[in-house]
C-alpha cells in the first residue's frame, strides 16, 4: 500500500470513526494524523513533528483577528445591536410579500456583517424576529426556514472568520477575500428573499403595514448607524490598506465596546462572562487550527493533492466537469462538519489541483468553498444553525426540513452561478486593486 493511500484510509476512518464516538472534532483530525506521521516518520520523529506543526499552525500573527472578531461580535450580540438592525430592515422591507420573513433576510445579513456568525445571527435575530411573526399568524416553520436559510450570509459577507482562516491556510490576501464575499454574500440573501416572495405573493395577509415616511425612516437609520460604522471602519480600514486585519479587528473590539456603553445595553460587570464566552469560541477555533496543521502536513508529506490532482486530470480536462465534482464532494462530506474544520481540511486537497491545474484563482476558490460550507452548515443531520432556528421559533426540526428544501434549490442554484462566473467574486476586489 502507498503512503498516500494509507494517509487517506486512516485519516478519514479515523475522522469519521472518532467523530462518530463523540470525540470532539480537533482531536478527530489530529489524532489520525499524528499516527500517519508516526507510521511514516518513526515514533520520535513523528511525535516531534506532531507538536511542531501543531506550534507553527498557531503561531501566526494573522490568527489573532479571529479572537479579535469573536469578542467583537459577542459585545455586539450582547448590546441589543439585532433590535436596531431588525427596526432598520422593517422599515426596508415594507409592503414586500411575506415582509416579516424578508426583514428576517435583510436583518440576519445586516447582522452578519458585524457578528459574522450562522449561528448568532440565527440566534439573535430569529429571537427577535419570532414573537412577531406568531402574533401576526406566520407559519412558523417556514419562519423559522427562513431565518435558517439567511443566517449563513454572515459566512460571506465580511468580516468572516471562515474567510480569516482559508486565508491562513491559502495564504490569500485577507483583504481581497472579504472585498470578495460581498456580492455572493448579498446573492446568498436575495436567494432566500425571491423563495419568500414566491411563497407569500398570493398572502395578503403576510404583508407589511407599508414603508415609513422618509423622516421616520431617517430616524430608524439614525439608531441604526453607529453600529453599521463599525462595520464601514473597520472594514474600510483593512481594504485601503489603514490597518491590517488584525489592527483592525483591534479596532473592532474598541469600537463595539464604546457602541455598547453608548446604548447602555452592557454593563461593566457583564464584560467579565462576554469575555469568558469568546475566550470559549476562540480556544476551539485555535485549537482545531493547530490540530489541523498536522494533517495538511501529512497530506503533503505522502503527496496526496498531488495524486488526487493526478486523478482528477486523468478523469477529466474541464474546469466545469471538476468544479461540479468538488461541490459533490464538498457537500456530501462537508455536511457533518463545521465550516472551520471543513476549510482546514478541503483547502489543502483541493486548492493545489484549482490553482495549478485548471487555473482557478484562489481567492474565487476561498468564495465557493465557504459558499458550500453555508449550505452544509444548514443540512441535517448535524446542522447546528438549522438547531438553533428551530429552537428560537419553537418548532420542531423536522417540520422546518419541508420548507427548507426550497430554499436550498435556490441557494445551490445561486452556487453554480457563482462557480461558473467568477466575476461574481472577482470584479470588486479587482476594481479595488486588491488583485
Amino acid at each position: 500500500m502507498n503512503d498516500a493511500l494509507m494517509v487517506t484510509l486512516i485519516m478519514v476512518i479515523g475522522m469519521f470513526g472518532l467523530m462518530a464516538l463523540g470525540v470532539s472534532v480537533s482531536v478527530a483530525i489530529g489524532l489520525p494524523a499524528s499516527i500517519c506521521l508516526v507510521l511514516l516518520q518513526g515514533n520520535e520523529q513523528g511525535i516531534y513533528t506532531s507538536a511542531q506543526k501543531i506550534y507553527n499552525g498557531i503561531d501566526s500573527f494573522a490568527l489573532l483577528a479571529i479572537p479579535l472578531f469573536v469578542l467583537a461580535g459577542a459585545i455586539m450580540n450582547n448590546g441589543g445591536i439585532a433590535t436596531r438592525l431588525i427596526d432598520l430592515a422593517r422599515a426596508m422591507t415594507g409592503r414586500m410579500p411575506g415582509s416579516l420573513m424578508q426583514t428576517n433576510v435583510v436583518a440576519n445579513m445586516l447582522f452578519g456583517s458585524i457578528s459574522g456568525s450562522a449561528l448568532a445571527g440565527a440566534a439573535a435575530v430569529g429571537s427577535s424576529m419570532a414573537p412577531q411573526q406568531r402574533k401576526d399568524g406566520h407559519d412558523m416553520h417556514w419562519a423559522a426556514a427562513a431565518n435558517v436559510a439567511s443566517a449563513p450570509s454572515g459566512m460571506l459577507i465580511p468580516p468572516s472568520n471562515t474567510l480569516i482562516v482559508y486565508a491562513l491556510v491559502s495564504q490569500a490576501s485577507v483583504g481581497a477575500l472579504f472585498v470578495a464575499g460581498y456580492i455572493p454574500g448579498i446573492l446568498w440573501g436575495l436567494s432566500c428573499a425571491v423563495i419568500i416572495w414566491l411563497y407569500a405573493r398570493k398572502k395578503p395577509e403576510l404583508r407589511g403595514k407599508g414603508f415609513p415616511t422618509f423622516q421616520v425612516f431617517l430616524t430608524i437609520l439614525w439608531r441604526a448607524l453607529p453600529s453599521l460604522s463599525m462595520v464601514l471602519i473597520v472594514i474600510g480600514g483593512i481594504i485601503f490598506g489603514f490597518f491590517t486585519p488584525t489592527e483592525g479587528a483591534a479596532v473592532s473590539v474598541v469600537v463595539s465596546a464604546a457602541l455598547a456603553m453608548i446604548y447602555r445595553a452592557v454593563k461593566i460587570k457583564d464584560f467579565p462572562k462576554i469575555l469568558l464566552q469568546s475566550t470559549r469560541t476562540s480556544s476551539v477555533v485555535i485549537f482545531l487550527i493547530g490540530l489541523s496543521s498536522i494533517m495538511s502536513f501529512a497530506m503533503t508529506y505522502s503527496r496526496v493533492p498531488q495524486l488526487i490532482g493526478e486523478w482528477m486530470t486523468q478523469i477529466t480536462d474541464s474546469k466545469i466537469v471538476f468544479l461540479l465534482i468538488m461541490m459533490v464532494i464538498l457537500l456530501i462530506i462537508g455536511i457533518p462538519l463545521d465550516a472551520t474544520p471543513a476549510v482546514l481540511i478541503f483547502t489543502p486537497i483541493f486548492l493545489p489541483i484549482a490553482v495549478e491545474a485548471y487555473g482557478i484563482s484562489p481567492i474565487h476558490f476561498g468564495i465557493m468553498l465557504v459558499f458550500n460550507m453555508c449550505i452544509a452548515v444548514i443540512s441535517p443531520p448535524s446542522a447546528p444553525v438549522l438547531f438553533v432556528g428551530a429552537k428560537v421559533a419553537e418548532v420542531r426540526v423536522e417540520r422546518v426540513f419541508k420548507p427548507l428544501l426550497y430554499f436550498y434549490v435556490s441557494l445551490i442554484v445561486m452556487l453554480l452561478i457563482i462557480q461558473f462566473v467568477p466575476a461574481l467574486s472577482l470584479w470588486l476586489p479587482g476594481l479595488l486593486g486588491l488583485i
